[in-house]
């Protein structure tokens, strides 16, 4: 049998090739065709589920189909991560990914996931810095009173986070390790329990994102001894950094959208260009600010490296204060 000209060949190679990609573009024009799952690996009421419930009300008024906040905690957010990667490989679940997803590399053995490479990197939402906070009943007024209190009274300060592994258990465990004073750690299931027991005085601090304190603070419910990041948060001018009494002291909290490994690019691409539209939006924008928020709107491959490079950073610091899983 003759084999096919090579004309007519290549002709037959570029019609496979244009017939794909109208596939993927038909595909991606066509999604959501359902409603699509955003799942939290935290409790509901804290500053990932709010950001969460903001983002999925923006993409459920664009795209025309329901995005539902499903609320998973447990294991530092391993059970909410596990079930993405473990999810259809179709956009339709997808994953609020968060700082312990960076920290549980290095702080959880025997996973049975490597984040960066089942889960795929969709769009960064935005980084806030953590604020270090008491209640107001609390003695210490400012940062040195604070450590001064806490070196004159050794492990009687009882520091609440919103589990093992979450940015406000890495923050507070560098600021021991920073400010040499001892607190003894109070894990919770979530933001919103930790900042209950705070407000009611069961605990004396707690290392917090920004975004689900600040109707506390602004309330005077709970006081703000400092934040967490290098410079000073425009949410908050006149609380200052915790780097103005540490000197070196630096921690944020990041937000942002995954997916399944293989979930096809396309989907990616869109849900990446309509998250971008809404970080870029004047009112989601303001709103984000008011939580303290600072977009990192970008692609899917900057979001991957800002992934990569946070699980690096808080390797180090999980390493050097031996840090356990619970």
């Amino acid at each position: 049998m003759k084999l096919p000209h090579r004309r007519q060949f290549l002709h037959l190679a570029a019609c496979v090739a244009l017939l794909s990609a109208m596939s993927r573009i038909a595909r991606a024009q066509a999604y959501p065709t359902r409603p699509v799952r955003l799942i939290v690996g935290l409790a509901a009421g804290g500053g990932a589920d709010i950001l969460a419930r903001l983002m999925g009300q923006w993409l459920s008024e664009r795209l025309g189909q329901q995005f539902t906040i499903e609320n998973r905690p447990g294991a530092g957010t391993t059970v909410a991560t596990e079930a993405v990667v473990r999810a259809p490989t179709d956009g339709y679940t997808l994953l609020m990914v968060l700082p312990p997803n960076a920290i549980n590399a290095t702080l959880k053995e025997g996973l049975n996931f490597n984040f960066i490479r089942d889960i795929a990197p969709v769009a960064g939402l935005i980084r806030t810095p953590l604020v270090m906070e008491v209640n107001p009943s609390f003695t210490a007024k400012t940062v040195p009173e604070f450590i001064a209190y806490a070196k004159a009274n050794p492990d009687k300060i009882s520091m609440a986070s919103a589990g093992i592994g979450t940015s406000g258990h890495v923050a507070g465990e560098l600021f021991k390790m920073m400010a040499h004073v001892d607190m003894v750690h109070v894990p919770y299931r979530g933001g919103a329990p930790a900042i209950t027991d705070l407000l009611g005085g069961q605990v004396q601090v707690l290392f917090d994102p920004i975004n689900s304190s600040a109707e506390y603070i602004r309330a005077g419910k709970l006081r703000a001894l400092a934040v967490t990041t290098a410079a000073r948060s425009e949410a908050f001018p006149d609380v200052p950094t915790v780097a103005e009494f540490v000197p070196g002291y630096e921690a944020s909290a990041f937000f942002g959208v995954g997916a399944p490994k293989n979930t096809p690019a396309d989907i990616i691409e869109k849900l990446n260009k309509e998250i971008n539209a809404g970080l870029a939006d004047p009112k989601l924008k303001a709103r984000l600010a008011d939580l303290g928020g600072l977009v990192i709107d970008g692609s899917p491959a900057e979001f991957g490296k800002l992934i990569a490079d946070e699980t690096e950073k808080w390797a180090k610091v999980v390493k050097f204060a031996g840090m356990k899983p619970d």
